[in-house]
């Protein structure tokens, strides 16, 4: 395992890049209205970035397992109160991200009238193999400024687990690698969760 703190004065310099397929420019009040009322429907398969509504990737069977096997694990680990959920969306400032998974608080059906929010999410985790580039800085960045407390990348391409951690209004502040030979825990409030085998994340 590997630990790496990036500085703030870094973090401050990073700033909103438009994304290279971008399709509108749409705030969240937008986005919803084009759900409502059926301009958008479940077989388009887009989100909402920072404003930017942008297609999502396809899954690829790799992809696909490791997504199961995060949830699984998860699932399998919660304390009471919380739920694994995997992807649905999330309603940001400026964002509607759909997380491969991510631990929410309380049941699901306490979000009848409107999306979990950032200050109902202990972690998020996103899939990565061709997403790679997307999930270390558009997605990263937003879940840093919604003050998600952590973001994990299953990174399939290098079989490495990334968790980033104390976020602030630019980016999180702290990074851990972790190896197909390590454990890595879940902290929920007061809880731990684990030591979770990083192996038997990854497909």
């Amino acid at each position: 395992m590997s630990v790496l703190t990036s500085s703030a004065a870094q973090a401050i310099k990073m700033q909103p890049a438009l994304p290279p397929d971008f399709i509108y420019r749409l705030d969240v009040a937008q986005y919803h209205a084009m759900i409502r009322t059926g301009v958008l429907t479940s077989d388009d398969q887009v989100e909402l970035l920072e404003g930017w509504l942008i297609p999502k990737m396809p899954k690829n069977p790799p992809h696909r397992i490791a997504t199961r096997r995060v949830y699984r694990t998860l699932d399998a680990l919660i304390p009471a109160g919380w739920y694994v959920d995997a992807q649905e969306p999330l309603t940001l400032s400026d964002s509607e991200p759909e997380p491969d998974v991510c631990i929410v608080r309380g049941a699901t059906e306490d979000y009848t009238e409107s999306n979990p929010g950032p200050e109902d999410v202990a972690l998020v985790v996103e899939i990565a193999d061709v997403t790679l580039e997307r999930d270390r800085g558009l997605k990263k960045r937003l879940y840093a400024r919604a003050a998600i407390p952590t973001y994990w990348i299953i990174n399939l391409v290098e079989r490495q687990l990334e968790e980033y951690s104390a976020p602030d209004e630019a980016d999180y502040q702290q990074r851990r690698d972790y190896g197909l030979s390590d454990s890595v825990t879940v902290r929920i409030g007061e809880h731990e969760l684990g030591p979770l085998a990083v192996r038997e994340l990854f497909p």
